[in-house]
């Protein structure tokens, strides 16, 4: 099924997008007299499709740099969106704001309906500094080094060259030596960058921090709960959903390496003892090329609901997908909303291992969201917070395995890749508050010296167990381990969201395992509501809690730890 665009109503087909023809919709918009709420409804509607059509224009210019980041054409077309169109855009979406909220109809509207909209847009008034937009668009443009910088690694080993994604795979491999080996490699290749990162991300740092004492904040970290929408938490929730963590989670993750560790044999777990298959079995295949993964992924989708499967078909006949590593490619994995067409792009760099086949589940779950929601009314309505995205990445890939038969043939590689997802699920937890954690010191500590950011990285993540190995001998990889992490150069502070997301997604999951028809039409209903509704209705409509308390924390880990030992038991 080829995708065909609803007609547009206002901007004109085939608009070549450059600012001298974008800019007199946005005039026009502008200057348009609104007499009544219906005049009011259609010039957000207008407003909408405009935001729409540029928002896909600057997806596909992004998408098309990630896939190949050593195309230099590619970098000047997404460049010159970045430099050129978003700076003016900026000033002149404020002034829209400004009319909407200063019309005395917008009192007049379906508050219900319009509530988080007009609350969005409150709070882009209250954010906007003439003076940010030319710092906003430098550091649109300076974060993109990351991709170029990681892009180009590689690393070559027994004569062949490797991806970093690719050499990863040897860190499943029973062999110890050789996984010795490819973790050497891997740690060695980051580390030759690791002061070309550092410079980097001290730019980063200086930009942003300019950028909230020019809206008024101390610092960047306060400053992004306000631009993220983070109207149900604060930072110090924050903290006591990290101290949850480690007080309930961490320690049935030490009991895991304990068992690791005597089921390996071994005086000490290493870096790369902690992904290899306790069972002494060669790494579990799900699929074996990228093409077969798409196609696994559509059967398992639909076999837990038709419209599910449909979906990932509509992206297949689309070529909506590129979803295998190769050198040049940025890292990573995301799934991009097209916001006019109404589907999404989903991005990976699969090597073929178990990983990839739960990044597409994730990215599956992302897409369906897409889909399901396309058809909201306004694109603001579209626009999801983290906290809400990722419940659906991240409940898909538990509801998933109800079908993962697709891609394991027999009951034993079955069962192990629904223990290591579950143990994964659990190994989220601690991650996502080391890195929160440790962005909570760099924004609100905006002076530091790298050595004093390394020397942190290792105190905030001490607690959390250190991934659970022995790093004695590789101190400076532990030290650098952040750079790895794309979110703290890219998308800063998005990342608390995927540890409210993962504790909402077992709820859900649980759910699911109770009634699956009932569980899984809550699901669907929780995703169509797009962002019109609040992060806790959007949960509650999902039959689950927006809750993160140390209570609720340890219900569902021990709720996991269960399963974990029921399938121990049947395994």
């Amino acid at each position: 099924m080829i995708i065909k665009k609803k007609p547009r109503t206002y901007v004109p087909e085939n608009l070549e997008i450059k600012w001298e023809n974008i800019e007199p919709l946005f005039k026009e918009l502008q200057a348009r007299e609104i007499q009544s709420v219906p005049d009011l409804e259609r010039w957000l509607q207008n407003r909408s499709e405009l935001e729409a059509v540029l928002e896909e224009d600057f997806a596909w210019r992004y998408i098309r740099m990630t896939c190949d980041t050593g195309n230099e054409e590619l970098l000047k077309n997404f460049q010159y969106f970045a430099m050129e169109i978003e700076p003016k855009i900026a000033p002149l979406a404020n002034e829209l704001n400004k009319k909407f909220i200063d019309s005395p109809l917008t009192e007049q509207l379906d508050q219900d309906k319009y509530f988080v909209l007009i609350r969005s847009i409150r709070t882009a008034l209250d954010l906007f500094r003439e003076e940010n937009v030319p710092l906003l668009t430098q550091i649109q443009v300076t974060q993109q080094r990351y991709q170029s910088i990681t892009g180009a690694m590689s690393v070559t080993i027994d004569d062949k060259e490797y991806t970093l994604e690719q050499a990863s795979v040897f860190l499943k491999n029973p062999d110890r030596l050789l996984r010795e080996k490819a973790w050497d490699a891997i740690s060695k290749r980051r580390l030759q960058d690791k002061d070309q990162l550092d410079e980097l991300f001290n730019e980063l740092l200086k930009l942003r921090h300019q950028v909230a004492l020019n809206a008024g904040f101390e610092n960047f970290r306060d400053y992004m709960f306000r631009a993220l929408g983070r109207f149900d938490y604060t930072p110090h929730d924050c903290y006591k959903f990290h101290e949850a963590i480690e007080r309930e989670v961490v320690p049935i993750l030490q009991e895991q390496a304990r068992k690791r560790q005597v089921a390996l044999g071994l005086e000490a777990l290493k870096p790369w003892d902690m992904d290899v298959d306790i069972s002494g079995k060669p790494a579990l295949k799900p699929f074996t090329t990228g093409a077969e993964l798409i196609q696994k992924s559509i059967e398992c989708f639909k076999g837990l609901d038709p419209y599910l499967g449909e979906s990932l078909s509509i992206m297949q006949a689309n070529n909506l997908f590129d979803v295998e590593s190769r050198k040049g490619k940025a890292p990573g994995g995301y799934n991009y909303p097209l916001a006019e067409t109404g589907a999404p792009f989903i991005f990976m760099n699969s090597a073929n291992t178990f990983r990839d086949l739960t990044t597409m589940v994730h990215e599956g779950g992302h897409a369906v969201h897409t889909f399901i929601s396309s058809g909201l009314e306004l694109n603001d309505f579209k626009h999801l917070p983290s906290e809400v995205a990722e419940l659906a990445s991240m409940s898909m890939e538990l509801i998933s395995m109800d079908r993962w038969d697709i891609f394991f043939d027999n009951q034993e590689d079955l069962t192990r890749a629904k223990k290591d997802q579950l143990k994964d699920v659990l190994k989220t937890l601690p991650w996502v508050a080391v890195v929160d954690q440790f962005q909570h010191w760099i924004y609100t500590n905006p002076d530091h010296t790298a050595e004093q950011r390394r020397e942190a990285w290792v105190q905030i993540f001490k607690p959390f167990g250190l991934n659970f190995a022995d790093w004695t001998g590789y101190e400076e990889a532990l030290e650098n381990l952040w750079q790895k992490q794309l979110h703290i150069f890219e998308v800063p502070f998005y990342y608390i969201e995927y540890a409210i997301a993962q504790l909402g997604a077992i709820a859900v999951w649980k759910n699911y395992r109770e009634n699956p028809s009932e569980g899984l039409e809550k699901y669907k209903a929780a995703l169509k509501l797009g962002y019109t509704k609040t992060i806790r209705e959007i949960y509650e409509t999902a039959g689950i809690k927006f809750d993160f308390s140390t209570e609720y924390v340890k219900e569902l880990a021990e709720f996991v730890h269960s399963e974990l030992d029921a399938l121990d038991n049947n395994g």
